[in-house]
């Protein structure tokens, strides 16, 4: 916790933080940096965080487009995405699970830029159609800490001031390997050619 923090915030909310981060480290719980970051998207800070305080287990609406963006993407494929984010690319900021769709959260600029480089990729008609939510729109993040609801989650919480975001082209990448690795493993490789379907077909196991 940064001295700006313990000196110059009066909000309790960041005291609830840091005591449930002692000791352990949980993906999914949000960290007192990671709340101001948050708290950042909606430019008076205190107002978020006075909410929050009182309720550090609701969920939010924050605006997009100053502090990030949010890519919205349908979940089987957006977990294809994470896949190669963390095992082959550069990882991902932060992801939360809402409605059954999954939020991830990119630079800001990103939901202007992505879906025309998805228009000029080989591969974005095979992309699920994201929903990408930029400057003038707001979505929903997940309350501060797990609140054990069926309502949003955090998936990868914000833990940092400054997290490091993805922008459009990595975000594409992202969709291109999804795709790719999905078609993949609906191909069937083998050395015999395709069985003719009218053939006679002969039990040749009991033949002498």
């Amino acid at each position: 916790m940064t001295t700006w923090l313990r000196e110059e915030t009066p909000h309790d909310v960041f005291r609830f933080l840091r005591e449930g981060d002692e000791g352990r480290h949980q993906t999914a719980r949000v960290t007192a940096d990671g709340a101001a970051w948050l708290a950042s998207a909606a430019g008076g800070r205190g107002s978020a965080l006075t909410r929050w305080e009182a309720r550090p287990a609701s969920p939010a609406a924050l605006p997009c487009g100053t502090a990030f963006d949010v890519v919205n993407v349908d979940p089987v494929f957006g977990r294809r995405m994470l896949d190669k984010l963390w095992t082959e690319g550069p990882g991902s900021g932060p992801v939360a699970v809402h409605r059954g769709r999954t939020l991830l959260f990119a630079a800001p600029g990103t939901a202007q830029r992505l879906p025309a480089l998805l228009d000029w990729e080989e591969w974005g008609e095979e992309v699920p159609r994201p929903l990408c939510h930029g400057l003038g729109d707001a979505v929903t993040v997940p309350p501060l800490a797990p609140s054990g609801s069926a309502g949003p989650r955090w998936l990868v919480a914000p833990d940092t001031r400054h997290p490091w975001l993805p922008g459009p082209e990595v975000v594409l990448w992202a969709c291109v390997r999804a795709v790719r690795a999905a078609s993949a493993a609906d191909v069937r490789v083998s050395i015999f050619p395709p069985a003719d379907p009218g053939a006679n077909v002969y039990d040749v196991s009991r033949r002498r």
